[in-house]
């Protein structure tokens, strides 16, 4: 199967280009050279970003999961480069301070919201940002193809108003779960949305996003782990430890297995030391070269294993033909379900889940709602002047919100503090968060401030703490519905 016209449409009608570069090629070029990308360097992945030399920021999380993508949807028949730019336009729309900064702007954005304008999603503002406000092309985004906006839909359904947002009661104290049903577009965002599905089969996702979602599962899942080790709060004697796994096997069956599973305590914890006898584990780590090497050849294999076999797994019930669009599913085969879900909850337990990142956590929140409160009484001379256009042109209220919740998803972490300093007023008991300075932290290790937090599981990295977990309901062909951890 190859691509078709309809997939290489763009929005936009645009003038003939040079020849010698695809269509494809032409669109991971235009997410590459983006604003938006680059401003991934200083949004939290797991750890503020900035706090630490070693750990992932999102933007390095990102480039990681397009190489992952990229290879694994080549060796099915997908065009490489547009797999590449699903990868590097996955979390494009994300805001400030992770799923916890997500959280916030859903709050405000929601129906019962002080900024209500129809909700707010990370993966729909990655559509909204791809298709309407990253100029490239004016009124349609970068206007990508058909096909690479498909690819990057990982939730192919137009949010509604039970979608939005939660229920008041429903939000715990903690918020670092992401509470409202994902979904890929906004309403407002609606005629372009089912201008990329046409004439996709119902919720079912294109074989490129599928490759993309996993590609982001194996990225963020085994380099989570290295980060881990690195910063020593994940250790190989406690891996080794058979009660230790079986705290962590209980956390992967809750939170990262899908009821659909249905998987036993048993059988994760088989798994588990099963998994753990692989030779790719059989080193100790001290921070020294030698354990640098071996915890770098772990994540190569992991990553290897899980791809391989999701390649293999396809092959066997697809067939060797070039696979692409909707000639296929990706197939995951049940035991690297199970042990990716693992390596999750390895990251959970031991890097992300301590009661002293609850209070940074809720200063947090309250940046963003301030913030956003100040922007909206100060418009439209409150806004950067890409966003001044769009709020004067809006046709009531409601639009001019959606404006102000853009503004504040396209700032990074650091701006965002810089722009609450400047523009909202603070008591006098209150003051700004400041990324925290090596020698506050107990610890030899990196100093890691985080901005997210786990269900029943919350914590600062301070040489030994926790924060964001960013998890979700996966299955081939398409996503666990109806509620999932964030991501």
């Amino acid at each position: 199967m190859t691509y078709s016209p309809r997939d290489t449409e763009r929005w936009a009608v645009e003038p003939p280009k040079r020849e010698g570069r695809t269509p494809f090629q032409r669109d991971r070029a235009r997410v590459l050279h983006s604003s938006a990308l680059r401003r991934l360097a200083a949004k939290t992945q797991v750890v503020r970003a900035g706090s630490a030399d070693f750990p992932r920021t999102r933007l390095t999380h990102t480039l990681e999961c397009a190489q992952v993508g990229r290879e694994l949807g080549a060796a099915l028949g997908c065009d490489p480069d547009l797999v590449d730019a699903a990868c590097l336009a996955h979390d494009i729309g994300h805001p400030p301070f992770g799923h916890n900064g997500e959280s916030a702007l859903a709050a405000l954005a929601g129906d019962d919201g002080e900024l209500a304008c129809g909700g707010f999603e990370g993966n729909a503002q990655s559509l909204r940002l791809l298709t309407r406000l990253e100029p490239k092309v004016e009124g349609a985004g970068l206007n990508l193809t058909r096909a690479t906006l498909d690819a990057t839909l990982k939730y192919p359904w137009v949010a509604s108003p039970a979608t939005s947002a939660p229920p008041a009661a429903a939000v715990p104290a903690n918020v670092t779960l992401h509470l409202p049903a994902k979904y890929g577009a906004y309403e407002s965002d609606q005629r372009v949305f089912e201008w990329i599905r046409r004439p996709a089969p119902g919720r079912r996702r294109c074989l490129e996003a599928q490759v993309m979602d996993w590609a982001d599962d194996v990225a963020y899942s085994v380099h989570d782990l290295e980060d881990g080790l690195d910063a020593g709060l994940v250790t190989m004697k406690a891996l080794a430890d058979e009660s230790e796994r079986t705290v962590v096997s209980a956390i992967a069956r809750r939170h990262y297995c899908p009821a659909s599973w249905d998987v036993t305590a048993a059988e994760l914890e088989i798994v588990f030391a099963e998994f753990m006898e692989l030779d790719c584990w059989q080193f100790s780590f001290d921070g020294g070269p030698a354990a640098l090497a071996a915890a770098k050849n772990l994540t190569s294999e992991l990553v290897g294993r899980f791809c391989t076999a999701a390649e293999n797994a396809t092959r066997a019930e697809a067939g060797p033909s070039p696979l692409c669009r909707y000639a296929a599913d990706l197939v995951v085969p049940r035991r690297q379900l199970l042990e990716c879900a693992l390596l999750k909850a390895v990251a959970a337990y031991y890097v992300m889940s301590r009661e002293a990142a609850v209070t940074q956590q809720a200063r947090e929140r309250e940046v963003v709602t301030e913030l956003a409160l100040a922007l909206d009484r100060g418009a439209p001379a409150s806004l950067d002047p890409v966003f001044r256009p769009a709020w004067h042109d809006a046709a009531g209220d409601t639009e001019r919100r959606r404006v102000i919740i853009d503004q504040i998803a396209s700032l990074t972490d650091t701006s965002a503090l810089a722009w609450h300093e400047r523009l909202a007023v603070l008591p006098p008991d209150r003051s700004p968060i400041l990324p925290r300075a090596w020698g506050d932290c107990p610890s030899p290790h990196a100093p890691w401030a985080l901005s997210s937090g786990f269900i029943g599981l919350t914590f600062t990295l301070c040489g030994g703490g926790n924060g964001d977990v960013r998890d979700r309901g996966w299955r081939a062909g398409g996503r666990e519905g109806g509620r999932d951890a964030p991501r």
